[in-house]
């Protein structure tokens, strides 16, 4: 027999795990929501009084009042901030869990304060300086009830609901977010599963592509103690999906899941390393910098392509992204009609780094423009997947050498848990300031629904503004469609959008 102990994130308290907990006892497990000290009003504090510490203690109390002699297996369920308080738990009472569980939530570090772990990157600046100026004893107000979507996607909740959550919120204590997680590293031996919520821009299949970039830090998500679900909801499934959750949990407490597939030379090919899928002339590539070009034979100057790869992707992945089959394939195939093409990196590594990528991109730009070579004057951008919240700065002011903006199954407005809703980074905003700058958009039409939400609301809005867009459809095509689908409908699809580039290029 199970318990489940389940801790809710910010501003919430044990009341959202009701329904949860009442099936999971109809199922025959325990199940036990933690009322957190000094925001659950069943545990009242002084907020001066309150730290991420008071929770882990919360937590263990919990953990404490489980017979040891009853043969119950403990299962943790850390929802958002709540995975804080649970792996502090869990690391001091190691030998008392079966599993954790992260619901739709961070992976935390020791050392590292929930703080790093608030999605909205505005609100997590004015915090920090907040805790600089040494306001750390104070609390933060809940959200209103047309604010919780700065905290993770609301899909599935209906409006009962979230009345509901909004009228029982209560403040967070600021040591809750600003005190660091400590570990010993016990917890590291005790079995965990990740609860990906799809509607808040969380897929099993974005964590396979992370593990599949290479990068080491990840490979501790393939060891076979760790296993995957995923809900097709927003960010809070006890609310959306009670019943699902639970079946979820009572799985996962048996060691049921998805696991992912490691990295090396025995996995099949990541799908970034899949050869491109048309014929283009093997040109060598000259690396200036954190720029590849290929350049073909004959005089120049020539007009150049600049492909702008997408991410978040990890600072350990090998080979780096201006070395993918892709990216070089769509460079020589730039070449191959008399372009330059050229690659880079950038620093897209994580969801707060956009405006280093953003200064990489105007660097290799300039890097590109002054190579003697280059037409400096006629120069396209060409977006790939998250890349796409780069277009924003060259929408919003084209300058005049830039003759086209493209884009391959971009995001075009920042996804519901990435946390950027003050941010410049609105593709589907800035398209209205484009003027008469061509884009060329190559959609998927089988594309995940939350980036094919973005993409609907850029092209609506492009329509409303008579912006040059060109829209390429591929029907059947997936994200990453040169690498994921048939040939014979992406080809004519990539062979079109580089005919339309190039002819605003050279016209």
């Amino acid at each position: 027999m199970q318990v489940f102990i389940m801790v809710a994130g910010v501003f919430t308290g044990a009341h959202v795990w009701q329904e949860t907990a009442a099936r999971l006892v109809a199922a025959g497990s325990a199940a036990h929501a933690v009322p957190l000290t000094g925001v659950d009003p069943a545990r009242p504090a002084t907020p001066a009084h309150v730290g991420l510490e008071t929770h882990i203690e919360d937590v263990i109390a919990a953990i404490d009042a489980v017979d040891v002699t009853s043969g119950q297996e403990i299962v943790l369920v850390g929802h958002d901030y709540g995975i804080h308080p649970v792996l502090g738990a869990a690391d001091r009472r190691a030998e008392r869990i079966a599993r954790v569980v992260y619901l739709d939530s961070a992976m935390p570090q020791n050392g590292v304060p929930a703080l790093a772990a608030v999605p909205d990157q505005a609100l997590r600046a004015r915090l920090a300086e907040r805790a600089e100026a040494g306001e750390r004893e104070g609390v933060l107000a809940p959200p209103a009830h047309d604010e919780w979507g700065r905290w993770g996607s609301t899909d599935g909740v209906d409006e009962a609901d979230l009345e509901r959550l909004t009228a029982l919120a209560a403040p967070q204590p600021l040591g809750t977010l600003l005190q660091p997680l400590r570990l010993t590293g016990a917890v590291a031996s005790v079995p965990v599963t990740g609860v990906l919520c799809a509607g808040n821009g969380a897929r099993i299949g974005l964590v396979q592509r992370l593990v599949d970039f290479g990068d080491p830090a990840l490979a501790a998500l393939t060891q076979p103690q760790v296993t995957f679900f995923e809900l097709p909801t927003g960010h809070w499934p006890m609310l959306s999906c009670p019943a699902a959750l639970a079946d979820v949990l009572l799985r996962a407490a048996a060691g049921e899941g998805h696991r992912l597939r490691p990295a090396g030379d025995d996995a099949p090919m990541p799908a970034h390393l899949r050869p491109f899928p048309l014929d283009v002339p093997e040109l060598p590539r000259d690396r200036q910098g954190h720029v590849d070009l290929y350049v073909p034979d004959g005089d120049g100057p020539r007009p150049a392509v600049l492909f702008v790869h997408g991410g978040p992707v990890p600072a350990g992945a090998r080979p780096r992204p201006r070395e993918w089959p892709t990216l070089v394939g769509y460079a020589r195939l730039a070449a191959a009609e008399g372009m330059i093409g050229a690659t880079l990196d950038h620093s897209l590594h994580d969801v707060s780094d956009y405006p280093r990528a953003a200064a990489d991109i105007a660097a290799a730009i300039e890097r590109v423009r002054a190579d003697a070579r280059v037409d400096a004057d006629r120069i396209a951008l060409w977006f790939f997947s998250g890349g796409g919240l780069l277009t924003t700065d060259w929408l919003a002011q084209p300058p005049a050498w830039l003759r086209c903006l493209a884009a391959s199954y971009p995001i075009l407005a920042p996804l519901p848990a990435w946390g950027l809703t003050e941010s410049r980074f609105h593709p589907a905003r800035a398209v209205e300031e484009a003027g008469p700058l061509p884009v060329v958009l190559l959609r998927a039409g089988r594309e995940t629904p939350e980036i094919a939400a973005t993409v609907e609301a850029f092209v609506t809005a492009a329509e409303k503004c008579a912006a040059r867009l060109e829209v390429v459809d591929v029907p059947n095509g997936h994200h990453g469609f040169e690498t994921l689908d048939a040939p014979e409908e992406t080809v004519p699809a990539l062979q079109h959008a580089m005919r339309s580039v190039v002819t605003h290029l050279t016209g």
